[in-house]
C-alpha cells in the first residue's frame, strides 16, 4: 500500500551545507526545519523580499537571535553571497550551546567600552 505524500515528507533529510550533518526535514514540534540543528546554518532557499524561491542558493550562518513578544526565540541568517537577512524558528533539539553564546554576544563584545559605566 503506497505512503501519503506526508508521511514520505515527515522522513524526508538533508545535508548540512556546513557541517554535513544528515537533518530531518521536521524538527520535534512537526515544523518543517530549514536549519541544522546542530551548526544552525541554513541555505538560501527563500527570497524575503519576492516572497518566493530564491537564485541565491548560498550558505546562511546564524548571527544572532531575535525573541519575539510572545517570548518565542528567532535564529537570524545571513546570506554569505547577496547578505539578505531571514529569521527562522528555534527549535527544541536546536544547540542549546551555540543558542546561548549568540544571545549573550552583545552583551559580552558591546560596542562602547564598559569603564563608561564606572563615571554614572
Amino acid at each position: 500500500m503506497p505512503q501519503s505524500h506526508n508521511s514520505i515528507s515527515k522522513t524526508d533529510t538533508f545535508s548540512c551545507v556546513q557541517c554535513g550533518l544528515t537533518v530531518m526535514t521536521y524538527g520535534p514540534e512537526g515544523d518543517r526545519r530549514n536549519h541544522c540543528p546542530s551548526c544552525l546554518h541554513s541555505l538560501h532557499l527563500f527570497d524575503q523580499v519576492d516572497g518566493g524561491p530564491s537564485d541565491c542558493g548560498m550558505r546562511m550562518a546564524p548571527i544572532s537571535i531575535a525573541v519575539l513578544r510572545s517570548g518565542d526565540w528567532m535564529i537570524i541568517h545571513r546570506c554569505a553571497q547577496c547578505l539578505e537577512l531571514t529569521s527562522n524558528p528555534v527549535s527544541r533539539d536546536d544547540n542549546q550551546l551555540l543558542l546561548m553564546r549568540m544571545a549573550v554576544r552583545p552583551l559580552a563584545q558591546p560596542p562602547f567600552p564598559l569603564e563608561a559605566f564606572g563615571d554614572l
